[in-house]
């Protein structure tokens, strides 16, 4: 089984991903806004636009530090709506549909109940102001299972709000269940997905190949379970991670 064409693409983490994209015939999450001060300087959108030549399609990350969409304060969701709302406006600017933002949940700091009920109300409002062609990809960061998550999708219950399966992120020391574990609970809701490997504890973004998740398997069971889930390389240096799927029969070398 092999990932279908027009569902792999690299992150803009890694320095050579534009190339890499077009030598490929892949796609390109854009991480220029994930600093959220470059989404006030008209410089980045210029930038994005040349990263963004000569690729076809495109999944925009947006900032995430110090963006709670479930904090306590008041001030720091408006901060977060804010934040968000400059990126959906960055996305219709560069022609994307399909962004990823971070869940916001802290271990320590929000009960779980806390969590849900304030993302789902900060998700409901904020959804008002997204086009119907436009889907948030709310994605994994410290959660330590996928409930909490696929609670939010269901509290929110609109298509514009799907869910993003960071498998590296699933499988730090922070996380209670293995990676592979998330992606029945979260299939409905299932939209796009991170990955990168480590050792079990940090957050390496490591290479496919390079670290304790059984990558092939949980791949297969993706492209069984979620065939039109998108997929993005998220890793320092993209080329092993292509080389990974070549060897195990995901992926056609690139040649373009």
């Amino acid at each position: 089984m092999e990932i279908p064409a027009g569902k792999l693409f690299l992150s803009g983490m890694d320095p050579e991903a534009p190339a890499l994209a077009r030598k490929w015939g892949l796609g390109l999450e854009l991480t220029t806004f994930t600093y959220a001060p470059n989404l006030e300087d008209p410089h980045w959108l210029e930038e994005a636009r040349k990263e963004m030549s000569g690729i076809g399609n495109f999944v925009l990350h947006a900032p995430f530090a110090e963006l709670s969409p479930c904090a306590v304060d008041p001030l720091v969701r408006e901060v977060a709506q804010k934040r968000f709302r400059q990126t959906l406006t960055m996305a219709q600017a560069l022609g994307i549909s399909k962004i990823v933002v971070h869940s916001g949940f802290i271990p320590y700091i929000y009960f779980p109940e806390w969590f849900v009920a304030e993302s789902v109300r900060f998700w409901r409002e904020f959804l008002e102001s997204v086009p119907e062609n436009t889907v948030l990809c709310l994605e994994n960061v410290m959660d330590p299972g996928p409930e909490m998550l696929v609670q939010v999708a269901e509290g929110v219950n609109d298509p514009r709000l799907r869910l993003c399966l960071d498998v590296g992120h699933a499988n730090t020391c922070i996380a209670e269940t293995k990676p592979i574990n998330w992606l029945d609970p979260m299939a409905p809701w299932l939209d796009h997905l991170h990955l990168h490997n480590n050792d079990g504890g940090n957050d390496l973004h490591a290479s496919l190949d390079r670290g304790t998740i059984p990558m092939e398997a949980l791949l297969e069971q993706v492209l069984t379970l979620c065939p039109e889930a998108t997929l993005t390389l998220e890793n320092q240096t993209c080329a092993p991670s292509l080389d990974a799927l070549c060897r195990w029969g995901l992926l056609k070398r690139g040649t373009l």
